[in-house]
């Protein structure tokens, strides 16, 4: 780690604020000669949203969706698809940790300083301090869903001592991590403007909203894992994501429309990751639509057997990710009512059935890249959302049996995807039935397994409907308990000189 974080320190902070996405530092700056106006200080925050692109990608996918209930990629040769992972062999592991970890040296320096600067307006500099500070608790809010326990620090790294340090420093609790995080934007969210993510002039940036979801989902982590605190963390959830209700207001006015990845920067999203692709021009795309959209034979123009005009004659196809038969059976059947079910399935395509996908669906239309050129995803992938809000107030007022309140954000989910209303008959089945309208509603958007792991029912809910899925298709699976969350990369267990550690996958001999 220590190497690591010497080679960041040789990175940059220098973007351009108008496209601060799509630029990628060249050089660092030293703190003492920098952050003298509002534009250098801009300019060091957008450093913070460095090693998005990279992290939110289709392995990331695989991962998160893929190992789930709900889907599964039929590979052999994935690792990640299988679960044959483990310290010495997780490339995800080492993508999310190096990419991570520079983004939040990138962000700690940001903060200490824009908050130093004497020459900048002082309502500017808390603005632009939190904002790094909700891109700050981002990195790590992914990290301890990810990994479990991971390092902690928040020191800017300005000399060798202090590099020293923290390339030893070993796990610090997750729940004790988050529980700092949300404190931390408790605190500086105030200085943001309390508006919707679409409504920040430039577009792609974090802005209070998102800060609100990451208190909320940090805290009802903490609602499940953290016992010793007494905080209420279901309260502190419920009290952040009803702020964002007042603002967002009804989901009936977010159309279904929008759901789909190639719709950009719409304004139920409050935050997504940016791609764009323009042949022979500087482009920024992933590969997550090569990997979700129907089989297709070049010599025939026909995707799984029918003409898919939206979709072109240039795409290449890999590996398609398939939802499991409990999702496409159980939860969204073929000729029910639920609209979203035509763009998470790919069953047909306006009327015509897939030769193969009505009998097991393809990803749908959500996933698909318009006109995709060989594999050059260039949609945005949305990682919060409104309705995921709202899903998240009625868990918490599940937990505390407000029957009122969890009917209400329930239903006006259910109620756009028309669907009929929910009432609570009792607690156990209610809490069934938001666990699969998360299912439903986020369908594919980097978040099962993150509440699998949470709600503590991964390992069995992959048992029952993951292993027996891939097992009919001939895949053999390698799944441990210890899987629930990803191994630190062995190189980094070494350099921090055995102060991180792997134990949850020793005892499984990995």
């Amino acid at each position: 780690m220590k190497k690591t974080l010497f080679l960041f320190l040789t990175m940059a902070l220098g973007l351009s604020c108008s496209k601060f996405l799509e630029e990628t530092p060249t050089s660092f700056v030293n703190r003492a000669n920098y952050y003298k106006t509002e534009a250098q200080c801009r300019t060091a925050v957008n450093s913070c949203y460095e090693g998005l692109r990279p992290v939110y990608n289709s392995m990331l996918w695989t991962h998160l969706e893929g190992t789930t209930d709900i889907a599964y990629v039929p590979s052999m040769s994935d690792v990640n698809a299988i679960l044959d992972i483990n310290p010495s062999q997780c490339n995800i592991s080492k993508t999310v940790w190096s990419n991570a970890y520079k983004a939040i040296m990138y962000c700690n320096a940001a903060i200490a300083g824009v908050e130093a600067s004497t020459t900048v307006d002082g309502n500017v500099k808390a603005a632009l301090a939190a904002e790094a500070r909700v891109m700050r608790a981002h990195w790590y809010w992914l990290l301890t869903s990810l990994f479990g326990d991971v390092p902690f620090y928040t020191d800017d790294v300005v000399d060798q001592p202090a590099m020293d340090r923290i390339a030893h420093l070993g796990r610090m609790s997750a729940a004790q991590t988050r529980a700092y995080l949300i404190d931390d934007l408790l605190q500086c969210c105030p200085s943001l403007e309390k508006i919707r993510t679409c409504d920040i002039a430039e577009k792609g940036r974090a802005g209070w909203a998102m800060g609100m979801m990451l208190i909320a989902k940090m805290a009802l982590w903490n609602a499940y894992a953290d016992t010793a605190s007494g905080r209420d963390w279901f309260q502190i959830a419920y009290d952040a994501l009803v702020q964002l209700e007042a603002v967002y207001g009804d989901l009936s006015s977010y159309p279904l429309e929008d759901l789909p990845f190639s719709v950009k920067d719409t304004p139920e999203r409050i935050f997504e990751i940016r791609h764009t692709y323009a042949e022979g021009t500087l482009s920024y795309a992933s590969n997550l639509a090569t990997n979700c959209m129907p089989s297709y034979r070049a010599s025939t123009g026909l995707y799984d057997g029918i003409e898919v005009p939206i979709l072109g004659t240039d795409a290449k196809i890999g590996t398609c990710n398939r939802p499991t038969s409990y999702f496409y059976g159980a939860l969204q059947p073929d000729n029910g009512k639920d609209k979203r079910a035509d763009i998470n399935l790919g069953r047909r395509w306006q009327g015509t059935p897939f030769v193969n996908g009505i009998r097991t669906p393809w990803m749908g239309p959500k996933f698909w890249c318009p006109y995709m050129k060989t594999t050059y995803d260039s949609n945005n992938y949305p990682v919060f959302r409104y309705a995921g809000a709202l899903l998240m107030l009625a868990e918490c007022c599940c937990e505390k049996q407000d029957r009122e309140g969890f009917e209400k954000r329930l239903n006006a989910v259910r109620s756009r995807a028309g669907l009929p209303d929910y009432s609570v008959g009792n607690w156990e089945k209610a809490r069934q039935e938001l666990r699969d309208e998360c299912a439903r509603e986020l369908f594919g958007e980097f978040n099962r397994k993150f509440d699998l792991v949470r709600w503590g029912i991964w390992y069995t809910s992959l048992k029952e409907y993951w292993e027996p899925e891939m097992a009919s298709k001939g895949y053999l699976t390698h799944m441990r308990r210890c899987h629930r969350y990803l191994p630190i990369p062995m190189e980094q267990v070494v350099n921090s000189g055995n102060a991180l550690d792997n134990k949850e996958y020793n005892e499984y001999g990995l």
